[in-house]
């Protein structure tokens, strides 16, 4: 299956190390301009069921805020407990100014 790009935001929209809440086909993403590069992981931390958009963005991180896990931007992986699941990532294009993501699952 050939993943659908979906037009999020435009690029300008997202400030540098600030997560982005959204929700692309009743999937919450957590989108994250940070080191020149737009990455886009699941808003739901692995660990408890929260928003990691509501965290801190910090060396291709993002935290929670509730428990302090951390997880990489480009791989999802945890980086420290309590967390000890990945969060999905999500695959991202920029297409002029325009964010595109596609939250459909690769066979």
């Amino acid at each position: 299956m050939t993943p659908t790009f979906v037009r999020v935001c435009a690029l300008d929209e997202l400030e540098e190390d600030t997560p982005k809440r959204v929700e692309l086909e009743g999937v919450p993403v957590a989108l994250v301009r940070t080191e020149g590069e737009v990455f886009a992981v699941s808003d739901i931390c692995s660990h408890a069921n929260v928003s990691l958009s509501e965290g801190e963005v910090e060396d291709c991180q993002i935290e929670c805020w509730l428990h302090g896990s951390s997880f990489d931007l480009r791989t999802g992986k945890p980086s420290g407990l309590p967390a000890t699941r990945p969060v999905p990532v999500y695959p991202v294009k920029i297409e002029g100014d325009d964010v595109l993501v596609s939250v459909t699952q690769e066979s």
